[in-house]
């Protein structure tokens, strides 16, 4: 049994969101076992959106996006807005004096993100940002079997994505197949943030993309039938160079039918390992080493158990004074500046120093939430 997160008499930190799309249902069935957190008000630029989710929630009021950003009883801004609207909400939330925690990317762009994170700096605010899946016990206990020698030293990985597109199955894929969106930008949040804490920063990328089609044809919902344009890169692969040496093969794409593939596998002088997909908080992680002769199933040894969208939330409310969360913008920071770089890389056909770095966020020991 782990430790807990943390004690029902903590004194919680107030949420204010802002964005009730289709994520937030997530958000909201985590929050009752995050004593840490406590939601007090939801915004919308749909009003009706919002009161349709304060109503079912007894304490929670439905605000303007600017009366919530005033409201003196919100410590943070959790901002499940569209990416292209996440740095304006981010900075203004900062403006009022909120930490923030917001789904990833951090930004749309590496410009924008940078002045995110200056902007909490200069306010002496938090950054927080999805993915926090990196928390779960999935990552976190391939994560401790790194870190305890089980591979040896840490060589290579591979991560694979494969789909053939989002358009079969969202009735709105639009934005996946313009630029800042395709499979890196959609994805690529998941494993990058994922290869980071399973081996430490990057140094610089190469890569090369393609995209097979000019445009793609809806397949569900009231615009079936409907083409629509392709304006970016729908197949990305590349070369990670971490700072610690180890290379990671990133492999994502929306023009591939399927493949048998591992999500993540990290590869030692000792050992390898098949690390589940980072897109979900668990499974099993197997291990094969140099002198066994059969892959075995590691048990859980980390990260939050029965974890969900919302655990960096408290992870970050319970960050002490100083000390950058987990699911931190950093690292969030990081990712983005990599997948940036890696389109670049592809772009140029060169080697791209990675500009940024993070430390490699601190590991999760196996703990167990309590519910309230």
């Amino acid at each position: 049994m782990g430790q807990p997160l943390n004690t029902p008499n903590t004194t919680p930190l107030n949420v204010g969101i802002v964005g009730c799309g289709n994520i937030i249902a997530q958000y909201l069935a985590t929050f009752p076992a995050l004593p840490a957190v406590r939601l007090v008000a939801v915004a919308d630029l749909d009003p009706a959106r919002a009161s349709a989710v304060a109503e079912g929630l007894p304490g929670v009021r439905a605000l303007g996006v600017q009366e919530l950003l005033d409201d003196a009883e919100v410590d943070l801004v959790l901002n499940l807005t569209i990416p292209a609207a996440h740095a304006q909400v981010a900075l203004a939330a900062i403006a009022a004096g909120k930490h923030v925690y917001g789904e990833k990317p951090l930004a749309a762009t590496t410009a924008e993100g940078r002045e995110v994170l200056a902007a909490a700096a200069a306010a002496g605010v938090l950054v927080g940002s999805a993915p926090d899946t990196v928390l779960g016990t999935g990552i976190q206990t391939a994560r401790k079997a790194i870190d305890d020698g089980l591979i040896g030293a840490p060589v290579a990985a591979t991560a694979t994505m494969v789909t053939p597109g989002h358009e079969r199955w969202h009735p709105n894929p639009d934005f996946y197949y313009v630029p800042g969106g395709g499979p890196l930008l959609d994805m690529g949040p998941y494993y990058v943030s994922a290869l980071v804490t399973l081996l430490g920063p990057v140094a610089s990328v190469i890569g090369a993309a393609s995209h097979t089609r000019t445009e793609r044809t809806i397949g569900t919902g009231p615009r079936a039938g409907e083409a629509i344009p392709v304006t970016t890169d729908t197949h990305v692969t590349g070369v990670l160079v971490h700072r610690s040496g180890a290379l990671s093969t990133l492999v994502m794409s929306f023009d591939a039918v399927a493949t048998r593939a591992s999500n993540i596998e990290v590869h030692g002088t000792a050992g390898s390992l098949v690390v589940p997909d980072p897109n979900h908080f668990d499974g099993d992680v197997l291990l094969r080493t140099i002198d066994g002769g059969a892959w075995e199933t590691l048990p859980v040894s980390g990260g939050y158990v029965d974890s969900g969208r919302g655990f960096g939330l408290a992870d970050l409310a319970l960050t002490p004074a100083g000390e950058e969360p987990r699911a931190g913008g950093r690292l969030a920071f990081h990712a983005l500046d990599v997948m940036e770089s890696l389109l670049e890389s592809a772009r140029t056909g060169r080697s791209v120093a990675i500009a940024s770095s993070c430390e490699r966020p601190a590991a999760v020991p196996l703990t167990e939430a309590v519910p309230v």
